[in-house]
């Protein structure tokens, strides 16, 4: 298991992407009106409106039975797998599996 990322709720993603990009020198890896994709030195921040997704530290597992244990699993739009569970207080942890393609 690695951490694939920190997502924060934001505003705005539009002022925010602006905010970090000035003030961090992020670089932008994908955005859009209800999320975005930041990169801060070997950091990945995602940006997220509440109504989409909560605040949350995102891990990429190994293997997809790694994802199965409680709630629903759901995809992402790059065809990534991913479940939300809280910790022991309440903070939202994300365990995503990317299916592998041989090389």
């Amino acid at each position: 298991m690695k951490l694939n990322h920190v997502a924060i709720n934001v505003s705005n993603i539009q002022d925010s992407i602006e905010w970090y990009c000035s003030n961090l020198h992020a670089e932008v890896e994908y955005h859009d009106d209800t999320w975005a994709m930041l990169k801060v030195a070997d950091t990945s921040i995602a940006l997220t409106i509440a109504q989409e997704h909560p605040p949350h530290i995102g891990f990429e597992v190994e293997n997809f039975c790694d994802l199965a244990n409680g709630s629903e699993i759901k995809q992402h739009r790059d065809g990534s797998y991913y479940r939300y569970e809280p910790d022991p207080d309440g903070n939202i942890i994300e365990k995503i599996y990317r299916i592998r393609t041989a090389k």
